[in-house]
């Protein structure tokens, strides 16, 4: 029986004349994504901002009573509260900031939730109280300060890793690539408003692994025919190692992405968000991989003696004496 086979053998896809459409369109969704990022902002969790986050489900509600429970939340005078849908409809999240003194006095705190808490029973009959988190403004300041020191230092170590590997032109498409990768995926949360928290940095985090052992494999393999087809023309040179990666690249990331739609689907709420962030990381991943390595090396001038070992005064006496020796 033949074996089925995702990707032909014979697979000669003409990726880099796709280039330019694709990296316009690339360069639009970051430009869109930064946009979004100082307009609509990232919907933090506790633990960025600090403040009590209290989770409400409404179960004979098909819908959550957003404009009410704001008044009725915000009437209390602990200030405005930030109320938000997440999973289903009738799933709320209401956040406050902690009140003046909780840092020393956690017991305010405490009376501030357990009041909110009884007012939303008070007024609706079918509100169940699914959690309280409470994270004091210094935490949550530092925990933000490392997140991103993690994402920052993750990309620095990618980047000088490429370098050492192969070659500075390498490292500079690897970069742009995971910017982009993790830029889109940030862009998405803005668009969308989920939650982000601690969770989602640790699946950018992952993100940033599983595309960097994307782009290695095709970048090994450019390497390889550069030293096996000194003559072949650069672009040509480029689809041919994209072509023959191409089925490992689909593969891996096809069976990856069923395993995370199923978690989208059929998971549970908690881990909504960092399932959601590692699927897209994927699949823009996988398409950086495809088109936007490789072009890189053309523009930075990588050509069939980058990887050839130039040979010094003293190596050529070594040559010459062994042919004369011959």
């Amino acid at each position: 029986m033949k074996l089925l086979k995702l990707i032909p053998d014979n697979t000669n896809i003409h990726f880099l004349k796709w280039t330019w459409p694709f990296f316009i369109t690339n360069l639009l969704a970051m430009a869109a994504s930064i946009v979004l990022l100082f307009t609509h902002g990232l919907n933090l969790g506790v633990d960025f901002i600090g403040g009590q986050m209290i989770r409400v489900t409404f179960e004979r509600s098909a819908a959550a009573p957003v404009s009410e429970l704001r008044e009725s939340v915000g009437a209390l005078g602990f200030g405005e509260p930030t109320i938000q849908t997440f999973g289903k409809p009738n799933e709320v999240t209401v956040r406050m900031r902690l009140p003046d003194g909780s840092e020393g006095h956690p017991e305010l705190a405490e009376a501030m939730a357990q009041k909110i808490i009884g007012t939303i029973r008070q007024n609706h009959a079918d509100a169940r109280i699914d959690g309280v988190d409470s994270v004091s403004g210094k935490v949550s300041g530092e925990l933000f300060r490392t997140g991103m020191l993690a994402l920052g230092l993750a990309m620095l170590g990618i980047t000088i890793y490429i370098w050492v590997r192969f070659e500075w032109q390498f490292a500079v498409g690897a970069l742009f690539a995971l910017v982009q990768d993790i830029l889109l995926t940030i862009g998405m949360f803005a668009l969308t408003q989920m939650e982000f928290d601690l969770n989602i940095v640790a699946a950018l985090l992952t993100l940033l692994g599983y595309s960097l052992n994307d782009k290695i494999v095709v970048y090994d393999r450019i390497r390889e025919n550069l030293k096996k087809f000194r003559k072949m023309p650069l672009p040509e040179l480029l689809d041919l190692s994209v072509n023959e990666t191409l089925s490992r690249t689909i593969v891996t990331s096809t069976s990856v992405l069923i395993t995370l739609f199923a978690l989208l689907l059929l998971g549970p709420e908690v881990i909504f968000g960092f399932t959601a962030a590692i699927a897209l990381g994927i699949f823009i991943g996988t398409y950086s991989s495809i088109f936007m390595s490789a072009p890189f090396l053309i523009w930075l001038r990588v050509n069939s003696d980058s990887f050839v070992s130039t040979e010094t005064s003293l190596d050529r006496q070594e040559r010459l004496a062994r042919e004369r020796g011959a």
